[in-house]
């Protein structure tokens, strides 16, 4: 059974001039342990079918099935609920809270959910990202590199089933992109996640298993890859 199952998926959006079309009748099974890279030009509709994916932005036509949870079905309450539990997500602008240090951003999700070894676990994380010696700065005090290690930190502390990754690297110059890529594949396969993410960079998608490439809000194309991690 795939993790995430998408059934002639739709989503059209209010505009400035009215309802605009985004994504048109898409089909798409993402399997237990992949890796796949949503790739395609600016406006082609891939950020928007990941924030589908992960429950952010409601289907207006189909169904999205993830993990055998139809979430076109859950309420706003129930979805954040579902997303806590079981995903992890990475925005090219990190959204850390600008408040709270490091180590409290990544503790956040495991105090909401309950865990009594919350920020056991963060330390945890933060050192697995390398940030062992930041974990008390706010993230003003951290360069965008770091904030963006914060963020993965983030995501991967809860254990989730599903990551998904909006432009990783995009706000980060070559060196700082390719450390974040070694960690966000290392955090997929030490934690045995799923992982879907969206790039403009064509050597990050080919570190992934499978290529999915948009254009016009439909899939024009999908390649298998030899993973290269």
């Amino acid at each position: 059974m795939p993790v995430l199952s998408l059934a002639d998926v739709s989503l059209s959006l209010k505009g400035n001039a009215g309802m605009v079309d985004i994504l048109h009748g898409i089909t798409l099974d993402v399997h237990e342990g992949e890796t796949l890279a949503l790739i395609g030009p600016s406006g082609s509709g891939k950020s928007s079918l990941l924030m589908v994916m992960g429950g952010l932005e409601r289907a207006t036509g189909g169904s999205v099935q993830s993990l055998g949870q139809d979430l076109t079905n859950l309420s706003e309450d129930d979805l954040a609920r579902f997303r806590r539990a079981h995903m992890g997500v990475v925005f090219q602008s990190f959204h850390l809270i600008p408040t709270m240090t490091a180590l409290e951003n990544v503790a956040v999700p495991l105090e909401l959910a309950g865990a009594k070894d919350a920020f056991q676990r963060a330390e945890a994380e933060l050192e697995a990202v390398g940030l062992g010696h930041r974990m008390g700065h706010f993230p003003a005090q951290m360069s965008g590199g770091e904030q963006q290690r914060v963020a993965l930190a983030r995501a991967a502390a809860p254990r989730p089933q599903l990551l998904l990754a909006d432009e990783p690297t995009g706000n980060l110059d070559g060196t700082n992109g390719a450390a974040i890529t070694d960690l966000l594949f290392g955090l997929q396969e030490r934690h045995g996640a799923t992982l879907v993410l969206v790039t403009h960079s064509r050597s990050l998608a080919e570190k992934c298993s499978r290529v999915v490439q948009l254009r016009d809000g439909r899939i024009d194309g999908a390649e298998a890859l030899e993973a290269a991690q």
